[in-house]
């Protein structure tokens, strides 16, 4: 091909983003306002954000809903600094991302250059790769490499630093843009081949689905697996929206969000078979442990860096998709273990009674001017269509949403929720990204405790400027309800300390001035309408919030109280499911 010669490094950025086939830039750009001016010529939609910490999240939401990178623009130094959280996120919740910063001039750098930095220095723990673009002809090779890195093998964050001297200077490129479509490594056929004996012999199996097989289930392969096998479905909280929580042998999610009757399987299951999970603590949290005789795992991960050897068993690197399809012609003709597969479903339809039990004994405790979390999410099933995508935080009030079927994502739902690092406002911003990430029109309902949503709330105008029709339902407990639980165990109720104090929110008016939609329930007969109004805004393009007053005391079900990290579980109950 002729030479393609841009007028400026930021020129050939924006050409780049272009052949990626990227549908939104999030950021906070620098100074001299070098990446805006290129982009605005081109046809790619930018989110101008008010915090690069937000950015980030935001084009993290994106980058797991679109199954492609999300890209980040921003200054230097302190804007480095200040994404550094959502790059953590990132990395942990395995997101394609691109990280562009601008960075000191090469003949500023020890000098005290304003806002100079060692950003490589400073990003490398939390990224695959970073590198530094000093000359005009190193940047088409170094666009390339990142965009390669960040969606093959285990994907992730990334990070290019551009030296401000670049803004002017052009650049050339030789050949065309390389083809940036993650490559779906096949499992080696002897790996495949010993894993898929170890799983015929199996009586009483049981399927994790991690987010690694996050859109990997083309055709529903994941559940024809199951099905051969009669092995009861569970998923960790990032791998929810993967399979489908309507078949029969689904139980909900592992680990910590695992309640009566459905632990129960757990301890009598004789193989786990883990697909696109690393085996982290909330997805094993309530195992079996070496004492009861641990449970053997096949771990079926992409990329050597998310195996877990904690646990007997084996692995087979690969995509998990293909993985799964080779299982399925090896165990051809498998005859399922006798009375397994009844026995999950039994347990499934005691999930299901046990959790009217809970709803019901939740409407009764409710006080008075606070609306019970379990008819907060029945509301949502009437209101919004069940091809919403959820997005979460993982406060007190919104983990009623974890725990299986008080909230069930209908058919082809989505759900997009933090990592292990949870941190804070991550499911707020994110909701943004996945809008934007499309398909269009398709729902998003982001829900989220008042302490994440108070946090995001100064991006308020950037949901408006970018038009990002999401549903917004915040859980209003006074503030940080898993702080305050946490404190009252250890300093009981007479605390001169407090995280949570009723007061006014003051989201109303700031709702109105941005011209999105706003609704308060402290009343569960007049919930109902409030979403369907907000719904109606919504699915019109506008943003609605829907603040519901919830009482502190409403805790998830399964959960007898805070325990620091994690929740006290309750005691063994008798079994509904008949085991």
């Amino acid at each position: 091909m002729t030479p393609q010669t841009y007028p400026s490094a930021w020129a050939a950025v924006a050409d780049h983003l272009h052949h990626l086939g990227t549908g939104a830039v999030f950021g906070l750009p620098g100074d001299d306002m070098a990446p805006l001016a290129e982009l605005e010529r081109a046809d790619t939609p930018v989110v101008l954000c008010r915090d690069q910490r937000n950015a980030v999240f935001m084009a993290t939401g994106y980058a797991l809903a679109a199954g492609r990178p999300g890209v980040c623009v921003i200054g230097k130094g302190p804007a480095l600094t200040n994404a550094l959280t959502g790059v953590l996120e990132a990395r942990s919740a395995a997101a394609p991302l691109l990280l562009i910063a601008d960075g000191t001039r090469l003949d500023r750098l020890g000098t005290g250059a304003f806002q100079e930095l060692d950003q490589l220095t400073a990003v490398r723990p939390y990224v695959k790769w970073a590198a530094r673009v000093d000359t005009p002809e190193r940047l088409p090779a170094t666009l390339e490499k990142a965009a390669a890195l960040a969606v093959n093998g285990t994907p992730g964050p990334v990070y290019i630093e551009l030296a401000e001297q670049l803004a002017d200077r052009p650049v050339t490129r030789t050949g065309p843009w390389r083809n940036a479509a993650p490559q779906r490594l096949a499992p080696d056929p002897d790996a495949l081949a010993a894993t898929a004996r170890r799983i015929a012999a199996a009586r009483r199996p049981l399927l994790l689905v991690g987010g690694g097989a996050r859109h990997r289930n083309t055709g529903r392969r994941i559940e024809r697996l199951a099905e051969r096998l009669g092995a009861g479905v569970f998923c960790t909280a990032s791998g929810r929206g993967t399979v489908a929580e309507d078949h029969p042998l689904y139980c909900g999610v592992s680990g910590l969000y695992t309640v009566a009757p459905a632990d129960a399987l757990w301890r009598e299951a004789d193989l786990v078979i883990a697909l696109g999970s690393r085996l982290e603590e909330t997805a094993t949290f309530g195992w079996p442990d070496a004492e009861a005789g641990e449970l053997p795992v096949i771990q079926a991960v992409l990329g050597e860096d998310g195996l877990s050897m904690e646990r007997p068993g084996a692995y087979v690197l690969g995509d998990a998709g293909r993985i799964v399809d080779g299982w399925t012609e090896l165990l051809a003709g498998h005859e399922t273990g006798t009375g397994w597969p009844d026995r999950v479903r039994a347990v499934r339809a005691g999930l299901a009674r046990r959790a009217a039990d809970r709803t019901a004994e939740a409407e009764k405790a409710a006080p008075e001017g606070t609306v019970p979390v379990a008819r907060v999410l029945s509301s949502l099933d009437r209101a919004v269509p069940a091809d919403r995508v959820l997005v979460q935080e993982n406060g007190l009030q919104d983990m009623w949403s974890y725990y299986f079927p008080h909230g069930t994502l209908g058919a082809g739902g989505g759900s997009v929720v933090p990592s292990e690092q949870t941190p804070l406002g991550f499911g707020a911003a994110a909701a943004v990204g996945v809008r934007l990430a499309g398909p269009a029109g398709r729902p998003v309902v982001a829900l989220v405790g008042d302490g994440a949503f108070h946090l995001f709330r100064a991006e308020l105008p950037s949901v408006a400027d970018a038009r990002a029709a999401v549903l917004y339902v915040v859980l209003d407990n006074g503030g940080y309800g898993w702080l305050q639980s946490n404190l009252d165990r250890v300093s009981g109720e007479g605390s001169r300390f407090a995280f949570t104090v009723a007061r006014p929110t003051g989201t109303e008016g700031l709702a109105a001035a941005y011209g999105l939609g706003y609704r308060r329930a402290t009343d569960a007969g007049a919930l109902d309408a409030a979403l369907a109004a907000a719904w109606q805004e919504v699915a019109g393009g506008t943003a609605s919030v829907v603040e519901v007053a919830v009482s502190l005391a409403d805790t998830p079900p399964g959960m007898a109280g805070s325990a620091g990290d994690f929740p006290e579980r309750e005691g063994a109950e008798e079994d509904p499911g008949g085991g």
